[in-house]
C-alpha cells in the first residue's frame, strides 16, 4: 500500500491544484471537445475553497486533491484529482474510502462522460441520477 496522508489545503495551493486539474482532465475534455487551456484552470480558481479541500500526499510528495463542499442535502465530492503517476495504484480507492467513511448519508458528485473515474465511483456505491452530454451526476447513500 502506498503511504499517504491528507493535509488541509491553503490558499497557496491554488495554482498547484489548478495545474493538476488541467493535466488530469485534459484527455476527457479534449475527447468531449471542451478543452480550453485557460478555462480549465480558471474554473478551478473560481471555485476553490481551501476550507473544504485537502491535498493528498504520497511518499511525502504532492499526489493530488479532494474536496467535500457542504450542501443542504449532503456534501458534493469535488476536485478529486490524482497525479497521473499515482493513478492505478490503489491510492484513489484508499483516499475515497477514507473520505466516505467520515460522512454518513448522501454524497453527490459529477464526473465527465467517458471518464474512467466513473468505474471507481460505481465500485463505491455511487449510482447515476442524471446525465447530459458532458457530465454524469451520481449519488451515494449510506
Amino acid at each position: 500500500m502506498i503511504p499517504w496522508r491528507l493535509r488541509p489545503a491553503t490558499p497557496a495551493d491554488v495554482e498547484l491544484l489548478a495545474e493538476l486539474r488541467a493535466v488530469v482532465l485534459r484527455a476527457d475534455l479534449e475527447r468531449l471537445g471542451r478543452y480550453d487551456e485557460r478555462r480549465v484552470r480558471q474554473r478551478f480558481r473560481d471555485g476553490f475553497d481551501p476550507s473544504h479541500t485537502w491535498v493528498i500526499e504520497a511518499y511525502g510528495e504532492f499526489a493530488g486533491s479532494i474536496a467535500l463542499r457542504p450542501a443542504d442535502d449532503g456534501p458534493w465530492l469535488e476536485h478529486f484529482y490524482l497525479h497521473p503517476s499515482m493513478q492505478g495504484r490503489g491510492l484513489g480507492s484508499a483516499v475515497l474510502q477514507h473520505v466516505l467513511d467520515s460522512h454518513d448519508g448522501l454524497v453527490r458528485l459529477n464526473v465527465l462522460q467517458g471518464s474512467p473515474a466513473r468505474r471507481l465511483y460505481e465500485r463505491y456505491g455511487f449510482i447515476v441520477d442524471s446525465e447530459d452530454p458532458v457530465d454524469v451526476f451520481m449519488t451515494r447513500k449510506v
